[in-house]
């Protein structure tokens, strides 16, 4: 009873961020959200969630004390500094780089559930109160490129799962940044297809209870979950003719067409490493014969699941 409380209020901060018309209002928001989503963290007899939830609210409310300060000194800063500031507070929220070092962190000490929420719904908020807030062009671009280079360099080598989506997590908000550069709504489609792809992906991670490539390779012993595996990591990383790649391409299209050719060629090449995480994962769970594991796995038939998975491939049949 308690969690659809804090569920409610989670929503209901949320929304308040995005519909305020003030940035006191925003900042409310924001902590309303913050102080809802702690309680949905923690969970009974477990210090590692407990030291993640502690981590996250930390940074969340290092972040919301910059975004106050800012808000109140506001009038005697000059428009650049009070720009770059309130995007900084926006990107440490979402664990874009160079701001995201407790977000795999984090990650990894959470439920696969709440995972979700803070790969999904956590990033509207900051998203749309980017989207209406003025951006300084250079400085988004250097988040852009980090964000792209260091989610690839720090998740090639990761063998935890949680670690791996964490930085794909990473990845996806680069490409959601640059849409925002030259057509403001792209992102929501961008975020709303990339939600799409990653929710099966998690809930079967959950039913499964797995957290490592091993557990993960000897897991894919039927061949309809091993599909549903393989194509909906090849939709993650954006490859023809899947969903995934729908959003990527009209990010592609409106950088050139907004004369960001180079940024669109840095995007494309960056984004290549991050594919290795999902070749790595789909591919060699493919070809390669692994033992069941003793334990019987779960039923994971669920027809939700199966419809989530039926959308995120979707792009194989247009």
């Amino acid at each position: 009873m308690h969690k659809a409380l804090f569920a409610l209020t989670l929503i209901t901060g949320t929304i308040m961020s995005i519909s305020s018309n003030t940035w006191f209002g925003i900042w409310m928001g924001l902590e309303i959200n913050l102080l809802s989503i702690i309680p949905l963290m923690s969970k009974p007899n477990s210090p590692i969630s407990a030291e993640s939830s502690i981590k996250y609210f930390i940074t969340q409310a290092l972040a919301s004390s910059v975004l106050l300060a800012t808000i109140i000194s506001m009038k005697t800063m000059n428009n650049m500094a009070s720009s770059i500031l309130i995007e900084s507070v926006m990107l440490t929220k979402m664990g874009a780089a160079p701001f995201h070092f407790w977000f795999p962190e984090v990650m990894e000490g959470l439920t696969w559930n709440i995972n979700l929420i803070v790969m999904t719904w956590q990033k509207l908020a900051p998203m749309v109160i980017l989207m209406y807030s003025p951006l300084i062009i250079k400085f988004t671009l250097m988040i852009i490129i980090a964000s792209m280079l260091i989610s690839g360099l720090m998740g090639i080598n990761q063998t935890s799962l949680r670690k791996i989506l964490a930085f794909s997590s990473i990845n996806h908000i680069g490409w959601m940044l640059s849409t925002i550069l030259f057509m403001e709504t792209l992102w929501l489609i961008y975020f709303t297809v990339y939600s799409i792809i990653v929710i099966p992906i998690v809930q079967f991670m959950e039913k499964l209870n797995l957290s490592h490539i091993k557990q993960f390779m000897a897991a894919m012993d039927k061949s309809a979950i091993k599909m549903m595996f393989v194509l909906n990591f090849l939709s993650l990383g954006g490859i023809p003719p899947f969903m995934g790649f729908f959003p990527k391409w009209l990010a592609i299209q409106g950088l050139i067409e907004n004369g960001l050719t180079l940024l669109a060629l840095f995007m494309v090449v960056l984004t290549l490493v991050p594919l290795y995480f999902y070749t790595r994962l789909s591919l060699t769970s493919l070809v390669m014969y692994q033992q069941k594991i003793s334990q019987e796995m779960p039923n994971t038939q669920s027809k939700s699941v199966y419809i989530m998975n039926s959308l995120s491939i979707v792009g194989l049949l247009t």
